[in-house]
């Protein structure tokens, strides 16, 4: 998957940081908007009652307090804390293996046979590719040209 250098360096800081709490570290997404920046951190637990409000509350003031000394952001941004959500994001390959069969959405940083957006269901992953089924066709796609990937909710 195409990772920047910010998110590696930002999900090394942080890891430590939510693990020490008892949670999982999901993912990490940072952008710019503007002059202002937007880190949003995605937390995950194996608890049966999930990721509350109070735990990425929790959570976001203890980030803030390495972040605050670390300062590993120039100018203002936007700390986020989230749970994954029923849209649930992918964001690193060993993530994709407990959704195979699920339908999901993924974006590509470049065309492939193509076209840079697919939706389908997930056929297999290896340690280099996601498999999709999409429209009886398979495709097999890369996990370095993945820009974005989440799984699509069922209810």
């Amino acid at each position: 998957m195409a990772i920047s250098k910010k998110i590696e360096e930002l999900t090394q800081l942080l890891q430590p940081v939510v693990e020490s709490c008892d949670f999982q570290l999901w993912g990490v997404e940072f952008f710019q908007q503007g002059r202002h920046s937007v880190l949003r951190v995605f937390i995950d637990t194996d608890r049966e009652a999930g990721v509350g409000i109070d735990d990425c509350s929790s959570i976001s003031h203890q980030i803030s307090g390495v972040m605050d000394v670390e300062d590993p952001i120039a100018g203002e941004y936007t700390l986020e804390v989230s749970s994954p959500g029923w849209d649930r994001g992918l964001f690193h390959p060993d993530q994709y293996a407990a959704y195979v069969g699920e339908e999901m959405n993924i974006r590509l940083t470049a065309p492939l046979q193509g076209r840079r957006r697919f939706k389908g269901t997930m056929q297999r992953c290896t340690e280099a590719t996601v498999t999709l089924l999409v429209d009886g066709i398979e495709f097999d796609i890369p996990f370095v040209s993945i820009d974005k990937a989440n799984i699509v909710p069922t209810f």
